[in-house]
């Protein structure tokens, strides 16, 4: 069965880029971004996350399908593929995007949103990894990260499920949200085609007593398996 991500993947940008290329290629398609909940009833979740071998020169992607809210595991595939890019803060998508679309060219299950191990909105130009991701493939996407990348955010309560919106000069551009008690807060932002508070609900459905989203948990676990 050919995937229903082929079209998309045939139809995206170059990625033999500089970097001073990518980050104008951001600044480009940042804008193309929704913000809005434009996503109809999800069945499935795709979790997303990339792991590295050789040096850090082979990108691992796994993806794995998980039923929605039941988070039954319904498909896993894996894709390796050598990076093109060097690590540069900001430019994290251009390294992992081309392997994850290889991943996700292998599925035979059609994820009606992706949730990935990365920022979105959250980015100095607003466009990380969940915004290219969801951008490419037409689908809504989240991403969470375990990490700050950009702005700044009040103390986050102690109880799950408690949050705060994350802020750049003023500017919304995602939350920091405690989904385990004793936990660092992780942080949720918009990929493509959903709100904020519509990500950070599906975010707490999602994680079932982990840190973590577990759609990201397994991704993590597969891909790291390839790696070691």
């Amino acid at each position: 069965m050919k995937s229903p991500f082929i079209m998309h993947i045939q139809e995206s940008h170059s990625w033999d880029l500089s970097p001073q290329q990518a980050v104008e290629l951001q600044k480009q398609l940042c804008g193309q971004i929704i913000c809005r909940d434009k996503l109809g009833s999800v069945h499935i979740v795709g979790g997303i996350d990339v792991a590295y071998l050789g040096e850090g020169k082979i990108a691992c992607a796994a993806v794995v399908a998980l039923s929605f809210p039941e988070l039954m595991l319904k498909e896993i595939v894996l894709a390796q593929k050598p990076v093109r890019l060097p690590y540069i803060p900001g430019l994290l998508s251009f390294r992992e995007t081309p392997v994850i679309l290889d991943a996700l060219a292998k599925l035979s299950t059609s994820p009606d949103l992706l949730i990935c191990d990365g920022h979105g909105l959250a980015h100095p130009r607003r466009f990380g990894l969940a915004c290219h991701l969801g951008l490419l493939t037409g689908l809504p996407s989240i991403g969470v990260a375990k990490s700050l990348l950009v702005g700044a955010h009040d103390p986050v309560a102690e109880a799950a499920g408690s949050w705060q919106l994350l802020l750049d000069g003023g500017e919304v551009i995602g939350a920091a949200l405690r989904t385990r008690v004793g936990t660092k807060p992780v942080f949720v932002s918009i990929g493509h085609r959903l709100s904020l508070k519509t990500a950070i609900d599906y975010v707490l459905h999602l994680t079932a007593g982990y840190r973590l989203p577990e759609p990201i948990r397994l991704a993590h676990l597969h891909a790291s398996k390839q790696s070691n």
